[in-house]
Parts: C-alpha cells; structure tokens; sequence
C-alpha cells in the first residue's frame, strides 16, 4: 500500500493525480496519522509531502518513509523553505524526494529535479505538484539508488513567524523594490500576508505588487 501523508492544497493535488494510476490511501492530519500507524504494513511506502510534524524514530525505522522536501537539498533545510529562497533571491529550486532519517532533511536523495521561482505563489505551487506527481511515479516505478547528501553543501533555515511579515518603513530605504516585492509574492495566500502597521495599530495586509528598476 502506498500512503500520501499532506495537508497543503499543492500536497493534497499531488494525491489528487496519482490516485487515479497508484491505489494510495491520504493521510491529512497529524491524528489521522496516529490513527493509521496499526494499519501500516513492511512493505508500504510513506510518502509526506510538505509535511510540518515529526515522525518517530520507531515509525522512520520500520518502514520506508520517503520525503518531498522544495529545495535544491542539501541547501534550504527546515521551515519555510519556498519562502526563504524567494527572499534570498533565488530564481531557481527543485523538487526533492529523499528517504528519511532522524536528521532534518538530511536523508539520501532519491529524486530531485529543478523548477522556476518566479511568478506568483500559485504558479509555482502548479510546478511543485507537477514534478511532486513525476517523483513519486518515478520513485515507485524505477526504484532508484539513493545518493547521499553534501553534508559540506547543507543550510538550515527555521520556520517563519507572522511577524517577519511586516515591512517597516526603514525596510523602504533598506531593501530594493525587487527585493520588497519579493517578499511579498512569497508570502501569498495561505501564508501570513505581507503588512504595514499604520495608525492606531492598524494592519494593511499587502498581497500583490509590481516593480520596475527605474533610475
């Protein structure tokens, strides 16, 4: 049996399409996950796609527990990855599937492939979910030879927290308007919005914008 552990719209689109060619079964939550754990057989595959909970050690070391993870790994680790990069200006990433191990995003490579950061959130959402359905038909059908990681290569980065949303206004002399629009592209809907804090305290939540580099 083949499980699709995902909650994020994106996730649940990857289930969405391989159901129709794989019998798989989707996990949603972290206590349908509990739930699930006598269910799971030693053959069964696991696959958690942009899942934020961690998984046991018991449950990582007796069964094959297989991980989408969008980065370029072994760079970009931990939370928030599609948003750090954006910031960070990168224009390109990758959809990666790695075998899990007790170590953040650290596990041996099973299949990664390069996608484009730009656009906005939904469309680079669309490719994650179109190369997220690729890896796991790949992974399932070719069985290939896992390949270590860099250990030279990795960074980390953690969650984002609301707060690092808000752009203040010495951010406006600070940052490039690439660089705020940036930010704010990478923080679309579902994720906590890009905001001012005006008068009073009042939020102005930003979700679109254009620039021009105009000297």
């Amino acid at each position: 049996m083949i499980w699709i552990c995902a909650y994020r719209d994106w996730a649940i689109k990857i289930h969405q399409q391989i159901k129709h060619v794989v019998d798989c079964n989707l996990i949603s939550s972290k206590e349908e996950f509990n739930k699930s754990i006598n269910l799971f057989k030693k053959e069964d595959k696991i696959f958690f796609l942009g899942w934020s909970w961690i998984i046991d050690n018991q449950i990582l070391d007796n069964y094959e527990c297989i991980c989408l993870h969008p980065s370029l790994l072994p760079k970009y680790r931990g939370g928030s990855p599609i948003q750090h990069q954006i910031i960070n200006g990168e224009s390109n990433s990758a959809v990666t599937f790695f075998k899990m191990t007790n170590k953040l995003d650290a596990g041996p490579i099973l299949y990664q492939k390069q996608y484009s950061l730009e656009g906005n959130l939904l469309d680079i959402f669309k490719r994650i979910t179109s190369l997220g359905v690729d890896g796991i038909l790949y992974t399932l059908n070719n069985n290939p030879i896992p390949i270590n990681q860099d250990e030279s290569q990795a960074t980390y980065f953690k969650r984002r927290q609301k707060d690092e949303s808000e752009i203040k206004i010495a951010d406006l002399n600070k940052f490039t308007a690439k660089e705020l629009h940036n930010k704010i592209r990478c923080l679309q809907d579902p994720y906590p919005n890009a905001f001012i804090t005006c008068k009073n305290g009042t939020k102005l939540y930003i979700k679109l914008s254009e620039y021009k580099d105009e000297f």
